[in-house]
């Protein structure tokens, strides 16, 4: 197998998480720290560090020390550009489904997270 494989599938493991993929949104905005994150996202500080910590192991984000506080950022702006073409890939789907009935394509950065219906 592949190692380029083996890497891009640990990479899509990471962020296969809804709340990952929410701190990657944030993140494209610009580095943060992990209060205001945990803050602006309405969830749990230590929750927030332990995805931060699983994403950095991933090398998805890096971090920056800047005296008591941590800075994140993106290790790589792309990162937001293939969730963004996922996204896009996905509302397209679901509009070919008949499931967005006069709803209006947006970029993931600037739209609500994607919620996928139930399964019946």
């Amino acid at each position: 197998m592949d190692e380029i494989c083996v890497m891009q599938a640990t990479v899509l493991k990471t962020l296969a998480n809804p709340r990952r993929l929410e701190i990657i949104h944030r993140l494209a905005e610009g580095p943060c720290e992990v209060g205001r994150l945990a803050e602006e996202l309405g969830v749990s500080q230590p929750n927030v560090s332990q995805h931060l910590a699983v994403m950095r192991s991933a090398g998805i984000v890096e971090a920056e020390r800047d005296g008591r506080e941590v800075h994140y950022r993106l290790a790589d702006p792309e990162i937001i550009r293939a969730c963004d073409i996922m996204h896009a890939v996905l509302m397209r789907r679901l509009a070919r489904l008949g499931m967005l009935s006069g709803t209006t394509l947006q970029p993931a950065a600037a739209a609500e997270p994607l919620r996928l219906p139930e399964p019946v």
